[in-house]
């Protein structure tokens, strides 16, 4: 046998390839940064955030919901939950729900942190569009950590699939009955 394709020793990895145990990392590095920065400078980035914090504090109160009106809270709040869904995603721990969360997450925290149709400057609007894309980017990263299955079956598939097995089994057993029905009917005659 080729030494190519002999199976790795069991452990090898523990079930993830070395891709996802380099690049899940990476990918949320940026998040332990920012969610420390975030805990750090919440206040200053008080009024900064607060033309996307008050829509969700005025839709959250609308449902009944307890949302904090501080936007400073709301940023802590949003730096805790990207730093814990963060190092999920990196430890492997719950990677398709960590990586949604994060996705979420990322939506108000590109609007509001780099609005660059909002700078006054050519040189700000440069920076804010650069930091834009960034984010833009990671959220694709993550779009595709969140539908990775890891070489295993998804959901839909799962479903497809055992939806084609219930027609064959229903087609069988049809097929069975009319058979059936069949030697019945010429041992009555």
């Amino acid at each position: 046998m080729s030494p190519l394709r002999r199976n790795p020793p069991p452990g090898y990895f523990s079930g993830m390839t070395l891709s996802r145990v380099l690049a899940r990392p990476m990918l949320t590095a940026v998040f332990a940064l920012g969610t420390i920065n975030a805990w750090k400078n919440a206040d200053k980035m008080r009024e900064r955030v607060r033309p996307v914090t008050d829509p969700v504090v005025r839709a959250g109160q609308k449902l009944g919901l307890p949302v904090p009106e501080d936007p400073a809270t709301l940023v802590r709040i949003n730096a805790g939950v990207q730093g814990v869904a963060a190092a999920a995603l990196a430890t492997g721990r719950f990677p398709r729900t960590a990586a949604t969360i994060l996705v979420a997450s990322m939506v108000p925290t590109t609007v509001a942190g780099h609005a660059f149709w909002k700078s006054e400057t050519p040189e700000e609007r440069k920076a804010q569009m650069l930091q834009f894309a960034k984010n833009l980017s990671i959220t694709g990263g993550l779009i595709l950590a969140a539908v990775d299955t890891e070489a295993k079956p998804g959901l839909a598939w799962r479903a497809r699939a055992a939806t084609r097995q219930a027609r064959r089994e229903a087609r069988h057993l049809a097929h069975s009955a009319r058979q059936e029905a069949r030697v019945a009917k010429a041992s009555l005659t």
